[in-house]
């Protein structure tokens, strides 16, 4: 009786430990990289600044520390460029600046930055059109490469 068992409950145990896996801080999901790209910059002063956030509540931090993730791009003639890796699926925002100053924060006139500005999905910024989450966001469903126009008022 033991012999039939035996092989029933080895068998049962394959069959588990082929389908583990191991979670590597994904919860098991696939996760991607967003390649994304500004052209057009002024001048080749300072660097870019790459903030990307993942919700609204966090959103339009001038000073990036609510950013998801913040990384900072060197200038190459007038462009950079910056790769974020391992990002789950989900709603997500750039923004660029133009930290022509490296001071890391966006420096203002009066009331309008002296430095250029961009987000995603947006053409042109102005008291009409300030940018908001709903708007500037976009669904992170697969590898994906976004090109920002950067903005200076």
């Amino acid at each position: 009786m033991q012999i039939r068992t035996i092989p029933l409950w080895a068998l049962m145990a394959i069959m588990l430990l082929s389908s583990y896996t191991i979670d590597k801080g994904t919860g098991g999901n696939k996760t991607f990289s967003l390649t994304v790209k500004v052209n057009s910059l002024r001048n080749s002063k300072g660097s870019v600044l790459f903030a990307l956030y993942n919700n609204k509540e966090s959103f339009r931090d001038e000073k990036f520390r609510k950013s998801y993730r913040l990384t900072k791009g060197s200038i190459s003639i007038d462009s950079s460029m910056v790769i974020f890796d391992n990002l789950p699926a989900g709603k997500y925002v750039i923004s660029i600046l133009h930290d022509e100053d490296s001071n890391s924060k966006i420096t203002k006139g009066i009331f309008l930055p002296k430095e250029g500005i961009g987000f995603s999905n947006y053409q042109s910024i102005g008291l009409a059109n300030r940018p908001t989450f709903k708007n500037a966001s976009f669904d992170l469903q697969s590898n994906l490469t976004i090109n920002i126009k950067i903005i200076y008022l």
